[in-house]
């Protein structure tokens, strides 16, 4: 009856004694019958390998690939076609969980490697590897502000962090007891004065959240903010698109204790929201309060090179219930994934994808203002990504450019988060900003 199953009908009797039921309907006998499924199941025939992928391909067909200038936190960047045949070399792929380092050295070995390229990246000293997405990583973040504070549970997280993140954040604040407060945006950007008065007005504050660029693709000025926050024993923390590093100044040149964020447009290919892989760093003090694993490079009783686990000690399977934080697991495939993007452009190449990006938003902004029908709606510097006001009704010009087989950004507030990667031609620019004049 079950031929998948590994119970037999015996142990099935012998687990529903245990219970104290008789039948498998007296074990879900609690569940209302009204809602209880009773029909059978629409499972289609089984089918040959060729069926199966004709299956699949027509169903694929069906997606309308979109020229996409959308961004909001997920960027349409360049994957280099090398990366999926490199992924799947056994000594990576098959190395789930690092636990006996004999037999996971390929997997030890490019997490130590990813490790050191977002150190760098971001200017900090430790990293882990890795979280789940950029949006857990920040609340796992604000979840360290509190444990290194101890009693002080507030945590200030400005108005510029993309909404998103910020109902993560919400969410886990539920349910560990921490309080959020909103530090407001002034012209679109987070104030050191505004940062000030908060600090000032509120009690026990553990950490102080901001976002680079932030959600309306601006570039803002931390300088003071590191200050601000150690002056009241807040920690500092830092919300970056990874790409954006390889030409913005660093969350460590920001004077900041934890550096989070999604590592996505590090070439993952968008497909669909995910997976992707949230990164995050932090100062060498913080490495104990830090969720996930920390590899580090030895060598054996041969003299040879070797790579293990060097802390954990934040574990659920370690510390148990009194650990802070349950991530254990990682996106392990997805930081190798991002580790030979690093590998594979270089520094080089990292700063030349940015400034393509910056290059292309810029020239884009530019044309759209001058059809006289846009605005932008703060005067304040942006990267690859920018948001501004329509004169005229959005939501029709958003169906118009879906219509010509365009991704034409993101509704956001009253107008539209238009991204430009290095993928975006003139071409298709100059095409979009067609559509948005007429």
């Amino acid at each position: 009856m079950y031929k998948y199953f590994p119970q037999t009908e015996d142990d099935l009797q012998a687990m529903m004694e245990k219970v104290g039921v008789r039948t498998l309907d007296d074990l879900y006998a609690q569940i209302p019958d009204a809602i209880r499924f009773k029909g059978d199941y629409q499972l289609p025939s089984e089918m040959s390998e060729m069926e199966v992928r004709e299956l699949f391909e027509k169903l694929g067909s069906q997606n309308k690939q979109l020229t996409c200038f959308a961004g909001y936190g997920v960027y349409d960047h360049y994957t280099p076609s090398v990366i999926p045949s490199l992924l799947q070399r056994s000594e990576f792929l098959t190395s789930y969980t690092p636990y006996q380092a004999e037999i996971s050295q390929g997997t030890l070995h490019y997490i130590f490697e990813y490790q050191s390229m977002m150190a760098e990246l971001t200017g900090m000293a430790i990293s882990n590897a890795s979280m789940y997405d950029g949006t857990t990583a920040c609340a796992e973040a604000m979840m360290m502000t509190v444990a290194a504070g101890k009693k002080q549970n507030k945590v200030l997280v400005s108005a510029g962090l993309n909404p998103k993140t910020r109902e993560v954040l919400d969410t886990y604040a539920l349910h560990q007891g921490i309080e959020l407060v909103t530090i407001p945006l002034e012209d679109g950007i987070t104030k050191l004065s505004a940062l000030r008065s908060q600090l000032s007005t509120n009690d026990g504050v553990a950490g102080v959240i901001v976002q680079q660029p932030n959600v309306y693709g601006i570039v803002e000025d931390f300088t003071g903010f590191a200050e601000a926050c150690h002056e009241q024993k807040a920690l500092f923390v830092i919300d970056s698109v990874a790409a954006d590093l390889a030409v913005l100044k660093t969350p460590g040149e920001w004077g900041a204790d934890i550096a989070v964020g999604d590592g996505q447009s590090l070439g993952i290919p968008m497909q669909f929201g995910g997976p992707y892989v949230g990164y995050m760093c932090c100062t060498e003090k913080l490495i104990r309060k830090m969720p996930g694993r920390i590899v580090g490079m030895t060598k054996d009783n041969r003299d040879q090179r070797a790579f293990v686990l060097t802390l954990q000690a934040r574990e659920q399977h370690i510390r148990r219930q009194k650990a802070t934080s349950n991530i254990c697991s990682n996106q392990s495939l997805m930081a190798l994934f991002v580790t030979i993007y690093m590998s594979l452009m270089g520094k080089q190449g990292l700063k030349d994808s940015a400034q393509l990006s910056y290059a292309g938003a810029h020239y884009l902004c530019d044309e759209l203002l001058k059809t006289g029908r846009f605005t932008l709606a703060y005067d304040q510097p942006f990267f690859n990504e920018f948001y501004v006001k329509y004169d005229g009704d959005a939501d029709t010009l958003y169906q118009r450019f879906i219509e010509a087989g365009i991704l034409g950004g993101v509704r956001y507030e009253e107008g539209f988060l238009f991204a430009v990667t290095e993928k975006r031609t003139k071409e298709e620019i100059d095409n979009l900003v067609k559509i948005a004049a007429l």
